[in-house]
């Protein structure tokens, strides 16, 4: 595998702990660059639909590729989302190479970048809170049950099908004004003095010029890890989008998962022979 170098990349809403997130397609994508800053842009870790009983192996094994990417030096910004708002708590949390922030603003070669998840910007998720988590747990729904139909026709040797695209345009996500959205952020980010914007939260990649008061402002929607694959990456002074289209790779299941007891019983072990017990 090709190992790319990047200044900085942007991606958002992976939604780890839920049927939808696609943690090979992340894990190779992470694994396929070297970049100076990783920014995580929200919806991460997904609160709103998590569960004990789900965390698989495939995507722990993204958390642990985020922790070989800080032990060789990589810059970890984590921006809160509303998926992950509870991290909001620990805002400017500082952990080796990860920083948990809100916000972040990046001065690169001169011009400043604006990056944050946007649901700030979303009305519905202010004002009618409960609707977005429905619409969260209908779509976590659709994701098992297209699991599902996509089993039984691979074991029939037929092509796999999205059920929830089709049925996603009903939901309160699709509901978001692209317009008004984007217009809203421009307007802080031509107050703010900032060159370019980064978001994700709509889970549709975008990269536009937006006009506000006849001043240029690049913008980018990093899009998600659900549906799309994408990332912003800075690299030669640019910002641009990044389609991952790159088949899934079958990693080695090298990622050992011991035994609740056997954890306790080597919890123990050390304890011990360190002298705590």
């Amino acid at each position: 595998m090709k190992i790319r170098e990047i200044e900085v990349a942007v991606i958002s809403d992976i939604h780890l702990a839920t049927h939808a997130c696609k943690p090979k397609k992340v894990l190779k994508y992470l694994k396929s660059i070297q970049p100076k800053t990783l920014v995580l842009n929200g919806d991460i870790i997904d609160s709103w639909r998590f569960s004990r009983n789900y965390f698989p192996k495939p995507q722990l094994k993204v958390i642990r590729q985020l922790i070989k990417m800080m032990e060789k030096g990589i810059q970890i910004f984590y921006v809160t989302g509303n998926h992950d708002e509870f991290l909001r708590k620990f805002s400017n949390t500082q952990i080796g190479n990860l920083r948990i922030v809100n916000q972040l603003i990046l001065d690169l070669d001169g011009s400043k970048t604006w990056i944050f998840h946007g649901d700030i910007f979303d009305n519905i998720i202010h004002q009618t809170k409960w609707l977005a988590k429905v619409g969260a747990a209908t779509y976590g729904m659709l994701t098992m049950l297209n699991q599902g139909v996509n089993c039984f026709l691979r074991l029939i040797g037929k092509p796999e099908v999205i059920i929830y695209k089709s049925i996603k345009k009903y939901t309160v996500r699709e509901k978001i004004n692209p317009s008004s959205f984007e217009s809203a952020i421009g307007n802080v980010a031509l107050t703010q003095g900032y060159q370019t914007v980064i978001c994700g939260h709509t889970h549709i990649p975008k990269e536009k010029q937006l006009t506000i008061s006849g001043q240029k402002i690049k913008y980018l929607n990093c899009g998600d890890w659900v549906e799309h694959f994408t990332a912003a990456e800075y690299c030669n002074s640019n910002w641009s989008l990044f389609y991952h289209n790159e088949p899934d790779d079958e990693f080695a299941d090298d990622l050992e998962m011991p035994e609740e007891r056997k954890l306790y019983q080597s919890l123990v072990k050390e304890l011990v022979f360190s002298n705590v017990l």
